[in-house]
């Protein structure tokens, strides 16, 4: 008999306290909660005479794992057995129940897990003890090393006729897969909020306790599926009096997400800190507050607050709505991970709940979610779209009905006044085009077939109502005029557009020599125009003046050319792939044409310009 077996039994003999837990701990098959099939697998198997040799029990912590293991061993040896349940009231349940007996050894695998603990209990498993079944309890299996887990197996696959192993475990992955299959597996479930809110109202009444419902219905809360836990938060709710310093209370912080109120929920997380409920405590119990209210807005069969306390908690709930109950778990469950390497923990925390309860302050795709459906819902319902928190909310009567002209007729006026206008692009000064990104005669022509056809008159909507101003149109642009009409400002670009038609009307040597050229720059009333190099500048000084003449009678206004050296166009019209094509075929006609007169002489210089537009006759 162990030191702590020993305390045990002097407390319970005099009548001191014993933790609820261990008081109430089940002594029968019948008596244990939670766990029907493992119930009858069990009661079946000592009935039948079929008990294995080993067996594993797995589950959460305080679900009856070592207590089940104990009424097995009772079940054993018991002296009056009826239908596989033992009797309680033999010498052998008695000593069991007390700890005191030869025929079960219980040992700790977390520590004693070394191979010497596993060797000794292997040496001792073929001794012979009084009762018919010689029983071992390995607690927590898991946490034994790879050195003890083998000297554990070949006793656990062939063990001695009267014994019989019972390993438990809170994690059956890290069982190695040898022992696992030398036993027989039977998982222990967590127990539901219905079975445990009977397992405390029975004890209390056993006990004797002080507890009111809405104390029971705390410890129900705080227990998650575990019994032991259960009855421990019930005996800390009888030694308090009240369940308030068991379980926070948030309803100042659900009031607060309801009422989307920042200053009343930071007020209430305040409170909670000042009663000594850390940010992580928090942020568990709050999520698990919400929890409650996201199972009963989707799977209510699943929710497991105790009946008694579900329409209050519903309400509510369906007060906060089911997007920001998912967003602010979601948003709580971020702020866990950073919580842990947080400065400030609370900080964390709040801010992650402000962002919840203030739409405005949270960008997230939930929240903006959450902001058009409460949109959606109030068009619906034929109202005016709150605007968002902190921001002034317009009149009613200011605003259109919804699907009205006039709302209509908005949406185009706000339309025209975003689009820019010909007019604005009009008088947007262009930069200045370098030579080199002159487009080829190809490359135009392709461009004006690809242009789009011109745009539908747009309909007029209806008139605004009175009471809506109308939005300010755009000033229509001014069109381009014909040759002899001032239009506005000049810029580069409008001069290289007529200079495409200008070029074509000058004379043929003209043509040829300003056909690589390219206006880069004007200031109103004069133009530079840009050629190559300094030779060509200097030959083409004679054309300037029929080049000006034809510009002004095509602008309709003074304007001087002045002649600079730009830099050599890669790409002029001669280089394009079509146009090379079609200048070659008809340089070839020209070819076929002189030979079939008989005189090649025919080719004359202004031919063959005609052929290679913008080719320059060059003299010795």
């Amino acid at each position: 008999m162990t030191e702590l077996e020993g305390t045990t039994q002097r407390l319970v003999g005099d009548d001191s306290f014993v933790s609820l837990y261990r008081r109430f701990r089940p002594g029968t098959f019948s008596a244990l909660r939670g766990q029907p099939h493992v119930v009858r697998a069990l009661q079946h198997a000592v009935a039948e005479n079929r008990v294995g040799h080993a067996y594993l029990f797995s589950g959460p912590r305080g679900t009856g794992k070592t207590s089940t293991a104990r009424i097995l061993a009772k079940a054993l040896n018991c002296t009056d057995l009826h239908e596989g349940e033992p009797c309680g009231a033999c010498t052998s349940c008695i000593e069991i129940t007390k700890g005191t007996s030869l025929d079960v050894t219980e040992l700790d695998a977390a520590s004693n897990n070394g191979v010497d603990a596993m060797r000794d209990l292997v040496n001792h498993a073929n001794l012979g003890t009084p009762g018919r079944w010689k029983v071992y309890i390995v607690d927590e299996v898991h946490m034994l090393s790879n050195a003890a887990a083998n000297a554990l197996l070949k006793t656990l696959e062939e063990p001695p006729s009267h014994v019989v192993f019972v390993l438990a475990t809170t994690d059956p992955q890290k069982v190695p897969a040898t022992i696992r299959s030398r036993t027989q597996h039977l998982e222990f479930r967590l127990l539901g909020s219905d079975t445990l809110a009977t397992l405390l109202s029975e004890v209390r009444v056993e006990a004797g306790l002080a507890v009111d419902d809405e104390s029971l219905a705390a410890a129900v809360r705080r227990a998650k599926g575990s019994a032991r836990d259960a009855l421990s938060a019930l005996d800390q709710v009888a030694a308090a009096g009240s369940a308030d310093d068991v379980v926070p209370i948030f309803d100042g912080v659900i009031d607060a997400l309801v009422e989307s109120d920042a200053g009343a929920l930071l007020v209430a997380l305040a409170e909670l800190h000042d009663a000594g409920w850390g940010p992580q405590q928090l942020a568990t119990e709050l999520i698990q507050e919400l929890r409650t209210g996201f199972l009963g807005h989707v799977a209510p069969q699943l929710n497991d607050v105790v009946r008694a306390e579900q329409p209050a908690q519903h309400e509510r709930m369906h007060e906060l709505g089911l997007p920001r109950i998912v967003r602010t778990m979601e948003a709580i469950g971020k702020a866990q991970i950073q919580m842990r390497d947080a400065p400030e923990p609370q900080v964390v925390l709040e801010l992650a709940l402000v962002r919840s309860a203030r739409l405005d302050l949270d960008d997230s795709p939930a929240a903006l979610a959450e902001r058009l459906s409460r949109i959606e819902q109030r068009l619906a319902e034929g109202g005016v779209p709150s605007a968002p928190l902190g921001t002034p909310t317009p009149a009613p009567a200011a605003l259109p009905r919804p699907g009205s002209a006039a709302e209509a007729a908005i949406a185009v006026a706000r339309a025209a006044a975003a689009a820019p206008t010909e007019a604005t692009v009009a008088q947007t000064p262009a930069a200045p085009i370098k030579p080199s990104e002159k487009p080829s005669l190809g490359a135009i022509r392709r461009q004006q077939a690809a242009a789009p056809a011109a745009p539908e008159p747009v309909s007029t909507p209806d008139p605004l109502p009175p009471e809506v101003e109308p939005m300010p149109t755009a000033t229509p642009a001014a069109p381009v005029h014909p040759a002899g009409q001032a239009a506005g400002p000049l810029d580069v670009e409008q001069l290289n557009e007529a200079w495409k038609t200008v070029h074509s009307t000058l004379p043929v040597k003209a043509k040829a020599i300003l056909a690589i050229g390219r206006f880069v720059g004007t200031d109103g009333a004069r133009a530079d125009f840009a050629l190559p190099n300094a030779a060509h500048v200097d030959r083409a000084r004679e054309c300037v003046p029929a080049m000006a003449s034809a510009l002004v009678a095509s602008l309709g206004r003074p304007l001087e050319v002045s002649l600079v050296v730009g830099e050599e166009p890669s790409n002029v019209a001669v280089h394009d792939e079509d146009d090379v094509e079609e200048s070659v075929e008809a340089f070839a006609t020209l070819v076929e044409e002189s030979k079939s007169a008989g005189n090649i002489d025919s080719l004359a210089s202004a031919k063959i310009f005609e052929a290679f537009p913008g080719s320059i006759e060059v003299t010795e």
